[in-house]
């Protein structure tokens, strides 16, 4: 009975590791998860030592960084393949992954995610893969040339099996297969040249130092090529043979060098294109052509037991080459095309796993129970009557489309994406009226207390003149970090007791210690800064007997193919609508020699009484990024451009506090300038401030 949940458990953990980590196999999050997984485990009669050990790792993994989780979803397979072969008759249980025995044929057809499932007949290469030895779950010291100290450097960039390593992608690509005349190469130019050899020197200088220099000409011109203490180098060069040599094009005294070039000798009369050569991130101790030769060791060992998880008929359909033959082209590019190719493939592959993980969550949304909240026609129509101002067409759509959407048994999942400005607090305010009126409470999570503030001094106004059935007004309360004592205390009580209808804060609100009376709407705010746990914990407070509705909100411009494919899991509303009598936001791109010339506008427009941002995107200087950065802008802005100016600055590293602090002080005209990185608080409402420059 139990290989049922753990052959389930089995290929979402195969997901996980197809989607890198990011906890998209998990619907609702890992606390979620587990949840409901192990009522399900417990039905199937899963042994309960090994449920506690399953779950037990699981709950360390939402908080681990990604080599730790790495490790964890290795343990946990290993802890699973340790127990006896699964019933066949269940290998098509949520089948996802890429590796036999672990990793069975994807499950997916015509949008439908779930057991129903459809496969192609497996070619025989599939077949002759599934009875070969499984190797790919084997430790990388099984290779040649990994010992213990090396598996440790792998270790700390979460590489421990031969998958592991097959999957470690390159994260760019020297490319060496253009080959150009020698006149026509550029200093910094990574490209190919074909010449003839026409000598070459060596000389020693200091101790046990030596250089082997030659040179090389195609007709067009000379280059100078140089390798140091590799004077054997000279037992593979012939004066007066023809060479393909790739790499960097250097300029020393005058003359074009190439630094330890790749080279081959090639016939005369015959032009080899040059390689493209991976490159992979890297950590203390490891070279990129190391691990080249090392991912070519796990490929040969690994491909061959690797199994294909789209059938033919899908990868026909879609014009995609084999798993096997996009991991070898990935790693080493025959051609620009090839690459192309295997490119197209790898991507195909993280975006299918994408859908599979968000179609189930949404399927498993659909299967849960929320109250239906219908509207009265009159509460929405003084609702607006009462508003200062007048509804957006935008606004009416979206609102409409929340309200049939609450209207239903099922929870509601939906993403409303707007400018700021939009108006997207006056849909989630009139949705919350909604579920007042039905008798539930609603909650607005905000990322942090500034804009927690915000917001309930905004809800407080726009719910202020609107009654409930029996002339009640929504009691709208705050509940942060900074609401301690009485205030706390009374805030806490009125949820329970449920006579506070619509409460603001941070996230605070998901905490154990905060009960509700009835939850049954919940606005999350700026989206992205939340987790899907967060968001599920937010939602777990409604209580066993209904999931509240879930309204998300973002001022984050989302393409819709890209909303559809991130948060296919929600429904998308765009406000794509600006509220009469707002001043059209004028962006211009300005040349650094302008520089002075926006410093003087910016301070026109202070003297007028406006404030101003300058955005950077550093905190500090760094020695590989050739851009500006926030603390040493701060310095020179507030000491030498600006020192009659107050000048602030706002960084990721500062503490919360501090930078709810700045923020206070931009917002309450207490700073002129605001220097910042890109930390600053979208949707913060400084309506003072009329200028951002980035740098």
């Amino acid at each position: 009975m139990a290989e049922k949940a753990l052959t389930r458990l089995r290929n979402l953990l195969n997901l996980e590791i197809q989607t890198r980590w990011r906890e998209r196999a998990f619907a609702g999050g890992v606390a979620a998860f587990c949840e409901r997984w192990a009522a399900d485990a417990r039905a199937d009669e899963v042994q309960p030592g090994l449920l506690q050990e399953i779950l037990e790792r699981l709950s360390r993994y939402a908080d681990a960084e990604s080599n730790e989780r790495a490790r964890l979803l290795n343990s946990l397979l290993d802890l699973l393949d340790e127990l006896p072969p699964a019933d066949p008759a269940l290998e098509n249980v949520d089948q996802v992954g890429r590796e036999p025995g672990r990793q069975p044929e994807a499950a997916a057809a015509s949008g439908q995610v779930g057991t129903e499932s459809w496969s192609a007949p497996q070619s025989s290469s599939q077949t002759e893969a599934s009875s070969l030895p499984n190797v790919l779950g084997q430790p990388i010291t099984d290779l040649k040339g990994i010992g213990a100290k090396r598996a440790e450097q792998y270790a700390r960039l979460g590489i421990e099996t031969i998958r592991d390593l097959i999957w470690h992608l390159p994260h760019r690509y020297d490319d060496f297969s253009r080959v150009q005349p020698i006149a026509d190469v550029a200093e910094g130019e990574s490209l190919s040249v074909v010449a003839n050899l026409r000598g070459f020197s060596e000389r020693k200088f200091a101790y046990k130092k030596e250089i082997l220099q030659a040179v090389f000409s195609d007709g067009s011109g000379t280059v100078r090529t140089t390798w140091w203490n590799q004077s054997w180098m000279k037992n593979r060069l012939t004066i007066g043979k023809t060479y393909r040599l790739s790499g960097v094009v250097g300029l020393y005294m005058g003359h074009k060098t190439l630094e330890n070039p790749f080279f081959e000798e090639i016939g005369s009369s015959v032009v080899k294109e040059g390689p493209i050569l991976p490159v992979y991130s890297l950590t203390a101790g490891l070279r990129s052509g190391d691990v080249s030769r090392q991912v070519q060791q796990a490929l040969k060992q690994g491909l061959p037991s690797l199994q294909d998880p789209l059938p033919e008929s899908l990868r026909s359909h879609h014009d995609l080459i084999p798993l096997a033959d996009a991991l070898g082209q990935i790693h080493a590019p025959d051609t620009p095309e090839k690459l192309d190719k295997a490119r197209r493939r790898i991507i195909f592959d993280e975006f299918f796993y994408l859908q599979l993980g968000v179609q189930r969550r949404r399927q498993e949304i659909q299967h849960l129970n929320a109250a239906p909240m219908p509207a009265d026609d009159e509460l929405l129509t003084d609702y607006q009557t009462a508003l200062p101002f007048a509804l957006t067409g935008a606004q009416q759509r979206t609102l409409a489309e929340v309200r049939r959407d609450m209207a239903q048994p099922v929870p509601m999942s939906r993403l409303v994406q707007g400018d700021v400005g939009s108006g997207k607090t006056v849909v989630a305010a009139g949705a919350m009226l909604i579920a007042a009126a039905s008798g539930f409470q609603s909650a607005l999570l905000a990322p942090t207390q500034i804009l927690a503030e915000q917001h309930f001094r905004s809800l407080s106004e726009l719910l202020e003149g609107v009654e409930l059935p029996g002339g009640a007004r929504p009691d709208v309360t705050l509940l942060t970090g900074r609401v301690t004592g009485k205030e706390r205390e009374a805030a806490l009580a009125g949820l329970a007791d449920g006579s506070v209808q619509v409460v603001v804060g941070t996230t605070a609100l998901i905490q154990e210690n905060v009960d509700f009376a009835n939850l049954g709407f919940v606005v999350v705010d700026e989206q992205h800064r939340f987790g899907v746990g967060q968001r599920a914990a937010a939602r777990d407070k409604g209580g066993e007997s209904a999931v509240p509705h879930l309204l998300v909100m973002s001022a984050t411009p989302i393409p819709r193919s890209l909303a559809l494919t991130v948060y296919g899991d929600l429904d998308v509303s765009v406000i794509d609508e600006m509220p009469p009598g707002r001043t059209p936001v004028k962006t211009k791109r300005f040349l650094p020699i302008d520089r002075e010339r926006l410093y003087s506008f910016m301070r026109r427009q202070v003297r007028d009484g406006r404030q101003a941002y300058v955005i950077y995107p550093l905190v500090e200087e760094s020695e590989t990024l050739d851009v500006g950065a926030a603390v040493d802008a701060h310095a020179r802005l507030s000491e030498e451009i600006f020192p009659d100016l107050r000048v602030g600055l706002l960084h990721g590293r500062l503490k919360g506090s501090e930078k709810d602090a700045v923020m206070r002080s931009f917002a309450g005209g207490d700073l002129d300038i605001l220097v910042s990185t890109s930390v600053v608080e979208v949707g913060v409402d400084v309506p003072n401030a009329t200028l951002m420059l980035i740098e």
